[in-house]
Formats: C-alpha cells, structure tokens, sequence
C-alpha cells in the first residue's frame, strides 16, 4: 500500500479555498500536504497568505508550511474578487493574527525545488486559484514538468461560460497567459471546471449538518460559507451558492464521485472579448491533442459528505 498521496496546494483563498484546505488537512492518510503556496487572486498575495494561514490556525494544523508566491498575474494587471470574498477575503468569521508562521522562501522556489527534491512522478499540484505560481515555476525550470505526477486544477467553464465576464471563469481570467502556458505544457491534466462546481450548492441542509459538528473548524468554515453563498445566491438565485475549489481535494480522495472526458482544452488570450475563455472541445471536433480531464458530473451529496466528515476530523 503506498503511502499518503503529495499534493502541494497552490491558493488565493478565499472562503471556498479555505475549503479545500481544511478538506485536505482532514484527510492525512490519503493526503500529504507538502506546503500551500499562495498567488495574487480573490484578493492581493498578503491577503491571500494570511488567509492561508488563518485556515491552518482553523484547522489546528500550525505546521503547515505556507509560501507566499507571485504579486500579479504574469503580464497584466492583477483582477481581484473582494465582491465575492470579502474585503478580506475570507470574510464571515472573526479573523486574527495568525499562530502559523509565513516561511521566507518564495512560493515559485518552493515548487521547484520540492519537485527537483521529491521522487518523479510522486508529486500532485493543487491548483485553486490563478495559475501564476505554476507558470512562473515551469518557466524558470522546465526539468520539473516531467517529474509531476498531475496538474487537478479548478478553473475554466464551457457550457457554463463565464464568471466574471460573459466568456472567461476568473482564475483563469487573471491571468491567461499563465493558463495557456501550463495547458501547452504536456502534464497531465484535470480541469474542475464551472460546469462541475456549479453543481455542488451550499443549501441550507448541508451546511447545517457541518455546523452541527459544533467544533471551531466546523463553525468557522460555515461563517465562511454563509457569507459566501449571499453573493451567488443573488446573482444565481439558488438555495446555497457553488462550492468550486474543494472539489480538487474531493477528486483526489474519492475519484469515484467525479466523471468526464480527455478533451482539448486551448486558452484564449487575444481577444478582448473572450480573453481567459478555456475554449474546450467537448464534442471533439477538432483533431487538436487531448491535453485535459475535464470533469463534469459529479455526487453532491456525496461530495458533502466527504466534506462534513473530513472537517469534522480536524
């Protein structure tokens, strides 16, 4: 039996970042988590590092390593999300200093050298924000592509188009030149795109049953959710708001749950129009290479129980 599986988590969190982290760091023995490395997204990387840390500090879990990583996108101007997230970012609960340290290494060298340092082939990066970190990084050293096991990222949208303009999903709207250059990179891929996430709604019944766990994990991820959820629920008019980026955690732990297709999967970054749109070929009409799993269907309850049981272990 091989061991705990590696991941190293790459966030701009973000209530539904904070998500994914507590999903992870609930699940040691299927998940190792080597480090979470932080980019310029939801909000600004000082944001983005603190809130980081503040989910370990959540989750009991101090020793994490966290690195704080790219500024900005790696040719534009940086978009944020405080709409969503808050002016913090994670707004909801009642936010501190954080215990858990902030390490001065910088994220991109991080990636690198774990990658160089760990056996090939036994590292997964966990994408669920922009993709500057992982760009940067395959950029600078263009030997770590081969040695990563997958790429399972949340980001992009096709039948659902877009979240923060007609065309484009948001983290792959930051920065598309940063999308474009890990989907051209020939690591295996697997995209949890809006079509998924959209799917997997906080209602009331759900987050209820986490809040009934009644420790502090539990109650600060549900502050989290109910201040997150009031945006979409507005802009979608659903019971509950779509909880996209744990779904990268909850593919890794139970694949199962998930189902799609290798497709191609090309990013737009000429037109002012559709810039960031993840243009994928769903109904394969093209003979461009698969570069993709781009997942669709997924067991919401299924996810959620995952989920509730996982937080409940922290």
């Amino acid at each position: 039996m091989a061991g705990p599986r590696k991941i190293i988590i790459d966030t701009d969190p973000g209530q539904d970042d904070a998500a994914a982290i507590m999903l992870a760091l609930g699940s040691p023995d299927e998940i190792d988590v080597l480090g979470i490395t932080t980019v310029a997204g939801n909000v600004p990387v000082a944001l983005t590092s603190r809130n980081a840390r503040i989910t370990c500090d959540f989750s009991n879990r101090k020793d994490v390593k966290v690195f704080a990583g790219c500024e900005k996108p790696i040719r534009r101007d940086l978009v944020t999300a405080e709409h969503v997230h808050g002016a913090t970012g994670l707004d909801g609960p009642e936010l501190f200093d954080p215990e858990t340290p902030l390490q001065p290494a910088h994220a991109v060298d991080f990636i690198i050298e774990t990658l160089r340092n760990e056996a090939p082939g036994t590292v997964t990066l966990c994408p669920l924000g922009a993709l500057t970190n992982i760009a940067t990084a395959l950029t600078r050293a263009p030997d770590i592509a081969g040695r990563i096991q997958e790429i399972v990222l949340m980001g992009g949208a096709y039948f659902e188009v877009g979240n923060i303009t007609p065309a484009a999903e948001f983290n792959i709207y930051v920065d598309p030149e940063a999308a474009e250059i890990v989907f051209k990179s020939g690591i295996p891929i697997v995209m949890i795109p809006l079509d998924l996430t959209h799917k997997v709604l906080t209602l009331k019944a759900r987050v209820d049953r986490i809040r009934a766990l009644a420790t502090r994990p539990a109650v600060a991820l549900t502050d989290m959710l109910d201040f997150f959820e009031r945006f979409d629920v507005v802009k979608y008019g659903s019971d509950g708001g779509p909880l996209h980026d744990p779904n990268v955690i909850a593919y890794l732990l139970k694949p199962d749950l998930y189902g799609g297709r290798m497709c191609n999967v090309e990013i737009e970054t000429g037109s002012e129009l559709t810039l960031g749109m993840t243009v994928v070929d769903w109904w394969q009409v093209t003979d461009r290479k698969h570069n993709a799993l781009v997942l669709k269907d997924v067991d919401a309850d299924g996810f959620f129980d995952l989920l509730t049981e996982r937080v409940g272990r922290l």
